[in-house]
């Protein structure tokens, strides 16, 4: 008899779903994607980064269908705490992780691709919350 799997909010299993298909570096033409920043309040160009950012995906052939940014530093105590992640589980907050998931559901984006480098928890997590394969820039360089 098999074990029972939790089911989570829409109706996603919890455990032993399959993961979401991760696209080879290099293979994202046609895909409409959804990027995401986390930047330090110190960082000033931080715009600019993410319009490189998303020119070097549409040259990969994608389609940027939404953009993200999430700043962190600007009080003392926040400053102090930059290098640590919002969540070690997403590194953004749960409200970033929040407007992420709604846009990609919206734009039916098929992938989330994030600046910053994730750990494979991180990957696997984000994953199951945005329904969608999520990728770091780092997994996009062949």
């Amino acid at each position: 008899m098999k074990p029972h799997r939790r089911m989570r909010r829409g109706g996603r299993a919890e455990r032993g779903a399959r993961p979401a298909k991760v696209p080879p570096p290099g293979e994202l033409t046609g895909m409409d994607v959804v990027l995401v920043g986390y930047f330090s309040a110190k960082e000033r160009h931080y715009l600019v980064i993410m319009d490189e950012f998303a020119s070097a995906m549409a040259a990969l052939g994608a389609q940027v269908v939404g953009r993200f940014v999430q700043r962190r530093g600007v009080s003392d105590g926040g400053a102090r705490t930059m290098d640590a992640p919002y969540s070690s589980r997403t590194l953004v907050s749960a409200g970033k992780v929040e407007e992420i998931a709604l846009v990609r559901e919206k734009t039916r984006a098929d992938a989330v691709i994030f600046l910053n480098p994730l750990t494979a928890h991180q990957v696997e997590t984000l994953t199951g919350l945005f329904n969608c394969p999520v990728l770091s820039s780092q997994d996009l360089v062949p």
